[in-house]
């Protein structure tokens, strides 16, 4: 009853994404479903800035569904020329376009209650918590995963060699000989932050039991 009451003015389509949460996720690790998920944007202010394309793909038991993606591009009305050199998505382009409110509508019925992994997780999640502010709505409610964050502690650290304190997407491609071929593309770059994803586990599998608990 609780959460009827706390959820009665929003829109049907956040109660039903709230309304997973009361299921809990799997214990097995493997039956886990993560969405891995990255955004273009005309540039990284995240109060400013606005979301241009959202890309996302599914990943179960190290096996990518590449049947089952997420794919969009929102109706622009900030444009910032000077981004445009990274994403190639110019103003009133000829992808198919849709409203934020849309955009953010069929990413919650996508994303379910399901763990989200991103490159630098906070940027894009925080992206996306700000359209949903514009919309009234609360933040998102999912687990998430860095794999930036899971890529460090696959390092093995050493008085000669210290970690960065960052670690590109670039930078992972590189180390796991992950093409490029579709970079600074929304779905392009959650393809090669899925593949990463899977090396790091592997790695982190070497060391101990992988569980979202250790992972976090």
């Amino acid at each position: 009853m609780g959460i009827l009451n706390r959820f009665s003015n929003l829109p049907e389509y956040w109660n039903t994404y709230a309304r997973m949460f009361k299921n809990p996720l799997p214990k097995n690790f493997d039956e886990l479903t993560f969405v891995v998920l990255d955004t273009e944007t005309t540039g990284f202010d995240k109060i400013q800035d606005r979301i241009l394309s959202i890309g996302a793909l599914k990943l179960k038991n190290n096996q990518i569904h590449v049947d089952d993606i997420f794919d969009v591009y929102i109706e622009q009305k900030k444009f910032n020329e000077k981004s445009v050199a990274i994403h190639g998505i110019l103003n009133n382009s000829k992808h198919n376009c849709t409203s934020e409110e849309f955009a953010i509508q069929k990413f919650l019925e996508y994303v379910g209650n399901n763990v989200i992994v991103a490159h630098h997780a906070g940027f894009d999640i925080g992206m996306i918590n700000n359209a949903l502010k514009r919309l009234g709505l609360p933040k998102l409610k999912n687990k998430c995963l860095d794999t930036g964050v899971l890529y460090k502690k696959t390092l093995i650290k050493s008085y000669l060699v210290q970690p960065q304190e960052h670690y590109s997407l670039d930078d992972l491609a590189e180390k796991y000989s992950i093409s490029k071929k579709d970079r600074h593309t929304a779905l392009g770059d959650a393809y090669i932050t899925a593949l990463a994803f899977v090396k790091i586990l592997s790695k982190i599998k070497e060391k101990k039991v992988l569980s979202l608990k250790n992972l976090r």
